[in-house]
């Protein structure tokens, strides 16, 4: 089971308390637990790829970090970056492949 997410309540809860809500106890919360429909490992690597391919490099850091907790191996992620490649462009791919290898390297 994924840990309890509070970011959105540390950063915009008194400011944007609806916005917090949905972050923290819904997507983080409700969707992210449904482990028997599709595991964390899953979602994991689901989420990197939408990132990915949106060029979206701040979140794709935290959850690519958070892939490899989940479970993502080293090789599994490079691979996904390589079948990527061809998706997603070049550029995007080359940038989440650096990223990798930062993370990757502890």
């Amino acid at each position: 089971m994924t840990e309890k997410q509070t970011a959105g309540h540390d950063n915009f809860g008194e400011f944007a308390p609806k916005f917090a809500e949905l972050n923290d106890d819904v997507l983080f919360g409700q969707v992210w637990s449904r482990e028997s429909k599709l595991s964390a490992k899953e979602r994991s690597l689901i989420t990197v790829t939408s990132l990915l391919t949106q060029g979206m490099f701040g979140p794709l850091e935290y959850h690519m970090q958070k892939a490899k907790e989940n479970g993502v191996s080293k090789a599994e992620m490079v691979e996904a970056i390589t079948q990527l490649v061809f998706y997603s462009g070049w550029p995007k791919a080359w940038t989440a492949m650096e990223m990798a290898k930062k993370i990757y390297a502890n």
